[in-house]
């Protein structure tokens, strides 16, 4: 049986991720887009962690209020495009998760995040470079607060969703 990781998402309200997934169709190579539009906090979690991960995230998730988020322009991915967010109390979720599975993190998500939502990938340098200068002129600044923590089993392409969880804090805890 292959390697099927554990991707965690942070999740967004219904607006922002329909205006994202619009984004996402319209400029992701269609052949390669298997995915809606998404917000990955850890890419590659191992499958020997998913009690773990069961029990933690909606413990995250029950004492966190929504945190506020900001989309504050285009990320370069080189061979891509991206919405670039910010996010304090996020990426302080985030840190809070890795520590609680220190050790068991690949590399790549040992690494600070830079939130952002994918609208291309996989394409020329050129093709890239040629989105972000028409979306440039476009407003993408929105606000919003994230909505919960998704838990996603990886299997090859499409992600099976293995539960979701709401923010349900009390906003100044």
């Amino acid at each position: 049986m292959a390697f099927e990781p554990f991707i965690v998402t942070a999740e967004m309200p219904p607006q922002i991720h329909g205006w994202a997934d619009g984004l996402r169709r319209a400029h992701y190579p269609p052949e390669r887009n298997q995915l809606e539009a998404h917000v990955t906090l850890f890419h590659a979690l191992a499958p020997s962690q998913r009690e773990a991960l069961l029990n933690f995230l909606p413990r995250i998730a029950a004492e966190f209020a929504a945190p506020k988020a900001e989309i504050i322009g285009l990320m370069d991915l080189g061979k891509g495009t991206a919405l670039a967010i910010s996010s304090p109390g996020m990426t302080a979720i985030r840190e809070m998760i890795a520590d609680h599975f220190h050790g068991a993190l690949t590399a790549q998500d040992n690494h600070p995040i830079r939130l952002h939502i994918t609208v291309q990938n996989k394409v020329t340098t050129q093709e890239a470079r040629a989105l972000q200068s028409q979306l440039r002129g476009d407003n993408l600044e929105r606000e919003f607060r994230f909505s919960g923590l998704g838990l996603h089993l990886y299997r090859g392409g499409p992600w099976e969703a293995m539960g979701r969880w709401s923010f349900r804090g009390k906003e100044g805890c």
